[in-house]
């Protein structure tokens, strides 16, 4: 993994400087090289920062092609390159490294932008082709590696990370619709927190000429339509396709030239990947776990157990309360959003000790609660809304089972309390997902701290979730089984937009630890696309197929263990800890002060509240306080201003 910039200009040449600020503020990203190039009319220059992962001594970049007019800067791994690589030689390609990022360049200058359905793996990569004087950018298909742009002066700046594009010199300066949207999760796709600045959606693709500018879709989901369902088989045919595909996609992640080591909680989901991975690998895998001093949270038993059967070294990183204040501005600066908990910190720390142990290779279970409905609010819509020919008052005594053993779940993973408007999500879809109306709950929570000017102007968009413009509904939910429609929009907004940052590439790419994610290669996520919904979720258990699957290689605790979600305690729990002084201190202080978007007032109120509040509204509103203190972080760090947007709108995503 790496980080990755590139500039074009339309008129004036691009600035070496600001090419270099840019490329320099990523240095965390790689820190073992920094190069850069710059085309001869100064037009076009690309920069990138270097962590050795695979051919350490000739995989430094920018790559050219064999011409020179052709060239390229890559974030993330390509799997099972060694192939491509062969085919490319055999079309008479001369390859001057041994690293996986140049079959890239190769596979596009035989395929143009269609090289994208031949790439395997995680990835970000931006290209510029002299023969069509055109930039072509890409993410990958789930969103697991960033990719930001923005317009300014007429030149275009690409990144991995939003600060990359601050060090430009793109102005720092919130976009009030965006901060509106980041309290429901419903805002567009390619939207972010600041003005002017966009992020290429997952599977999507970037064309920029001196004339045009284009976004474009090049790979989806495809859920099958209910009426189009294949022909039933036996739950042992499907699981054995499952460990088929899925053991393949953990042993192609252990390919690299340095040590690769395990994030392991005491979930299915990384059990599995340990499990499996285990199978594979030639000596006793290092497996990470993090382990919290409230037993609620814990799960370092659990995970020691599970280490021990997959003979894996066992490594505990315990976290404190006062760990997650110290780091809380380092990592919420880290990841450029917002948050609801500080689990991301606790993954910041994860990824330190990680680095500090000499790695810079895990693998990950991220992804397998989005595929596999793994979360209580996927359960609570596949016994709501998949009914047919079951007994309505067993279903409804296991709604009632969900919402009274998923406590700590409360309005973080299952609605709480009063849900907001969301007729118009009922008028699209014929009902509203869980999830959403988890996150309107939490939404109707927070509104009544918004500055009244703010909630003048937006809150008559209550309800109002921008992501169905940007989805295909027809040809996408149209027809499929609601729980289908629920993992797809719950996997373009919240996955690629919170869960693959604040639990993915950015805690880990704050230490130079490339993170590998299994459950979200391509050809899984297409398999489990195409199985019945019972093979996700089957009465109480989530991921079913996955347990059957994987039961010779998981403990029986983990294979009898429902879903916990990965959260770290509240911040605002103790009265004596770090944590709550830093976020008292945080909010009545005069960074929420300078900010526009909330009533001071109105949130010291809440905090004065809180000691008289029980465990439960204590635990939701400490959601709410999170995502304020996250955005005076960034306000603090970066100094972004509430002034206008002055620049262009930019691009919105187009379909194919």
């Amino acid at each position: 993994m790496c980080g990755i910039v590139g500039a074009f200009s339309r008129r004036e040449p691009v600035s070496m400087v600001a090419l270099e600020d840019a490329t320099r503020s990523l240095y965390h990203r790689g820190p073992d090289g920094r190069r850069h190039w710059i085309s001869p009319d100064r037009r076009v220059a690309l920069g990138h920062t270097r962590l050795s992962i695979i051919d350490l001594v000739t995989g430094d970049q920018p790559i050219s092609s064999e011409d020179g007019r052709t060239r390229i800067v890559v974030n993330g791994e390509f799997y099972q390159y060694e192939a491509i690589r062969t085919q490319l030689k055999d079309r008479g390609h001369q390859l001057s490294t041994r690293s996986d990022s140049e079959i890239a360049l190769h596979l596009y200058e035989d395929f143009g932008v269609h090289c994208l359905e031949h790439l395997r793996g995680e990835f970000a990569l931006i290209l510029w082709d002299e023969n069509r004087r055109r930039i072509f950018a890409a993410r990958d298909r789930f969103g697991i590696k960033p990719l930001f742009y923005a317009w300014h002066n007429d030149q275009l700046f690409l990144a991995s990370e939003v600060k990359a594009l601050f060090a430009a010199g793109v102005p720092a300066r919130w976009d009030e619709e965006g901060v509106y949207y980041s309290v429901s999760f419903g805002g567009y796709q390619s939207r972010t927190l600041y003005d002017g600045i966009f992020q290429i959606p997952p599977g999507h693709f970037l064309l920029v000429t001196d004339k045009h500018a284009q976004v474009t879709r090049y790979w989806d989901f495809n859920y099958p339509a209910k009426d189009q369902a294949p022909t039933a088989r036996s739950d042992a045919d499907y699981a054995a396709e499952f460990r088929h595909v899925f053991e393949e996609a953990v042993r192609i992640r252990l390919r690299a030239d340095v040590p690769v080591g395990v994030y392991l909680s005491g979930g299915l989901d990384s059990c599995s990947v340990l499990g499996l991975a285990a199978r594979h690998h030639p000596e006793p895998i290092k497996a990470f776990t993090l382990t919290f001093e409230d037993v609620a949270y814990d799960e370092g038993p659990i995970a020691r157990e599970m280490a021990q059967k997959a003979g894996a070294e066992f490594y505990p990183i315990p976290i404190s309360q006062r760990h997650l204040a110290d780091n809380f501005a380092d990592a919420i600066a880290q990841t450029e959003t917002v948050c609801f908990n500080a689990h991301g910190v606790a993954k910041y720390l994860l990824s330190r000790a990680v680095r500090d142990a000499g790695y810079k290779v895990v693998i990950t279970g991220e992804g397998s609660d989005e595929i596999l409905g793994g979360y209580p609010h996927f359960r609570r819509d596949m016994l709501l809304y998949n009914r047919e020919g079951q007994d309505p008052e067993a279903l409804d005594e296991m709604l009632r089972w969900l919402d009274e053993h998923n406590t700590v779940s409360r309005g973080l993973l299952l609605p709480d309390g009063e849900i907001g408007d969301l007729d118009s999500v009922k008028r699209v879809l014929g009902y509203a997902p869980s999830w959403i109306e988890t996150f309107s709950s939490r939404a109707v929570k927070l509104r009544p701290m918004l500055s009244p000017w703010f909630q003048q102007k937006y809150g008559h968009r209550e309800g109002d979730y921008a992501i169905l413009d940007d989805t295909d509904v027809l040809r996408q939910l149209r027809g499929r089984d609601a729980l289908n429609q629920s993992l797809y929009l719950w996997s373009k907004t919240v996955m690629a937009g919170y869960i693959l940052t604040m639990l993915g590439d950015r805690m880990e790419m704050g230490h130079s630890i490339e993170g590998r994610v299994p459950f979200l290669d391509h050809k899984v996520v297409e398999l489990v696309a195409s199985q019945p919904v019972n093979q996700k979720i089957r009465g109480m258990t989530e991921k079913y197929v996955l347990r059957e699957a994987v039961k010779d290689v998981i403990t029986d605790t983990v294979y009898r263990r429902q879903k916990h979600p990965f959260l770290s305690p509240p911040a605002t729990l103790n009265p004596d800890d770090t944590f709550q002084t830093f976020v008292q201190d945080t909010l009545r202080g005069e960074t929420l002060r300078s900010m526009p978007f909330f009533d001071q007032k109105t949130v010291v109120s809440l905090l004065d509240k809180l000691p008289g509040m029980d465990v439960g509204a204590r635990t939701a509103f400490d959601q709410v306080l999170m995502h304020i203190v996250s955005l005076c972080v960034l306000r603090e760090r970066y100094g972004i201003s509430s002034e206008s947007a002055r620049e262009p709108a930019g691009l919105q995503a187009i379909g194919d």
